[in-house]
């Protein structure tokens, strides 16, 4: 019980990214929405971390792991995901973030150069494979395309790069202090981006906009993430399996909030992925038990 309510708490708030997402770039251009969100909440996240709470700058080369951190894990992937966005349904997106624990089994492999064990290359092949029948009536549907998914992939990739880096640098400084940077750093790095390539007169400043926003900051950004460490200082291989309800609650959002279809293409590909997660990480399960 300990960890049933912070688990479900986490996973409702994590899989509503996406429809939040959605409903901004409703509004403004995906890359407007994406800078405002990072400017804001890493600005938000330096005052509490340096203003209330007194926290140590970073220092020496902390500053150089910082600013390729959040290029990978903010810049890329967060602004490919809002991009994707714009030509995904909210409901695929909910299901591509589940299965960034695959592509981390990947990359970490390729990283340590170290052959995949065969129940972790059954896991990506599975969870790509689902994706794969998950969006199929999508593209026919027009809810999905070929280049929205492909930039979606992109930015699965570099969060995943982002994950494994992060895990070889073994920052001292606290969790806010690292998220308040990892963000601030991102929007600045994209700002330049936003301002040559965003489309700036069909932007619409209205509630929604700033509903997303609030949506995406303190919600998704400092709830979940907080949710998140706590559960997995509690057991990091129990906090896992609750990245497994996320398509689902993802797949439930986009049909009640956005009218996106869900079809049995959608169930047997959701399926897929979290057979997929699941022999993924059946190494640190076994270990557990």
């Amino acid at each position: 019980m300990r960890s049933l309510l912070p688990g479900l708490l986490f996973a409702l708030l994590w899989a509503s990214a996406s429809a939040a997402t959605k409903f901004g770039v409703q509004s403004a251009d995906p890359l407007i929405l994406a800078n405002t969100r990072f400017l804001i909440a890493g600005s938000l996240m330096g005052f509490y971390a340096y203003v209330l709470r007194k926290n140590p700058l970073p220092k020496g080369k902390e500053w150089k792991q910082l600013t390729l951190f959040a290029f990978l894990n903010t810049t890329v992937y967060l602004a490919a995901f809002v991009l994707a966005i714009k030509q995904v349904s909210a409901g695929i997106g909910s299901l591509s973030t589940a299965t960034s624990p695959l592509f981390i089994t990947l990359i970490s492999a390729i990283w340590l150069k170290r052959p995949l064990r065969w129940f972790e290359f059954a896991g990506v092949a599975l969870g790509l494979g689902g994706v794969t029948l998950a969006t199929y009536p999508l593209l026919q549907g027009s809810f999905a395309t070929v280049e929205g998914l492909l930039i979606l992939l992109g930015g699965m990739v570099s969060v995943s790069v982002a994950t494994v880096y992060y895990a070889r640098c073994n920052f001292q400084l606290p969790n806010i202090v690292i998220n308040g940077w990892q963000v601030g750093i991102g929007g600045i790095l994209l700002l330049p981006f936003t301002v040559v390539f965003a489309d700036w007169g069909a932007a619409h400043y209205d509630g929604r906009f700033w509903a997303s926003v609030f949506w995406l900051i303190i919600p998704v950004s400092v709830v979940a993430l907080q949710l998140w460490f706590h559960l997995v200082r509690q057991d990091a291989v129990r906090a896992s399996f609750w990245m497994f309800l996320c398509p689902i609650f993802g797949f439930a959002y986009s049909s009640v909030l956005l009218n996106e279809p869900i079809t049995w293409h959608t169930y047997a590909g959701t399926l897929l992925v979290l057979a997929g997660l699941y022999l993924g990480q059946l190494e640190k399960f076994r270990k557990r038990v």
